[in-house]
């Protein structure tokens, strides 16, 4: 079985993060790493996707600098989405020719760990079929709500960005975006009730994927920072 590294950031800025990704795909396209997936938290940030509508952006630029929050255009699929502190953001560094060159599988296949995840912590979640992407749960009425985005790329059948769960963020931050260009609500564990250990959240989810895409997982995972990982700088 191959070796699954996963290696948590901390908090580090989207551009820095996207730096790091660009550096662990250039090696794992010839072989120098194992499939990786990378965990961080991002500050306040919003990014649009290749097929992201400027006008799912509700509040002026102007006014999103003064609140500390950046702005930048990605590679991955999607519209427009937020990230920011309490929200747990992984990274697939993943070649899937060995597993399955399909990434509509790819996808349910992320959305199936975060499901089987907050299944871990009572949370029923489900997708949305034949609609859009990431996992949803039931609100109070009874209508969908999303509790976490995904948004991937694919390249030579490496696989970067990739999903973003909410623990406990400060969901009015949603408010200035139409995410990911739907008018569902947004919800999170905490809104949820549950106060969910950010550690034991990284591990399911890793032990999860392990199942799904066949990986040796001793469910261990490596904290570094930036100044640890200038070599996958590109």
């Amino acid at each position: 079985m191959p070796k699954l590294d996963v290696v948590d950031l901390g908090r580090l800025s989207w551009a820095q993060s996207w730096s790091i990704q660009q550096g662990y795909v250039a090696k794992r396209k010839v072989g120098l790493v194992p499939d990786t997936l990378l965990f961080v938290e991002h500050p306040h940030v919003i990014t649009l996707g290749r097929n992201a509508s400027e006008s799912n952006i509700l509040t002026s630029r102007e006014l999103l600098a003064q609140l500390g929050v950046s702005i930048h255009e990605a590679n991955r699929g999607g519209d427009v989405t937020y990230h920011g502190p309490g929200q747990l953001v992984g990274y697939p560094i993943f070649d899937l020719a060995p597993w399955k060159k399909d990434v509509r599988a790819y996808v349910h296949a992320i959305e199936q760990s975060i499901i089987r995840t907050l299944a871990g912590f009572g949370i029923a979640a489900h997708t949305r079929d034949g609609k859009e992407t990431g996992v949803y749960v039931r609100n109070a009425d009874q209508a969908p709500a999303k509790i976490c985005a995904l948004g991937v790329h694919i390249s030579r059948w490496v696989s970067s960005h990739g999903f973003a769960l909410n623990l406990n963020p400060d969901l009015s931050y949603f408010q200035h975006i139409v995410p990911c260009g739907l008018t569902l609500p947004v919800t999170s564990m905490s809104e949820l009730g549950v106060l969910a250990d950010r550690t034991e959240v990284m591990r399911l989810i890793a032990r999860h994927l392990a199942e799904i895409f066949n990986h040796d997982f001793s469910n261990s995972i490596e904290h570094l920072s930036i100044e640890n990982l200038e070599e996958m700088l590109p």
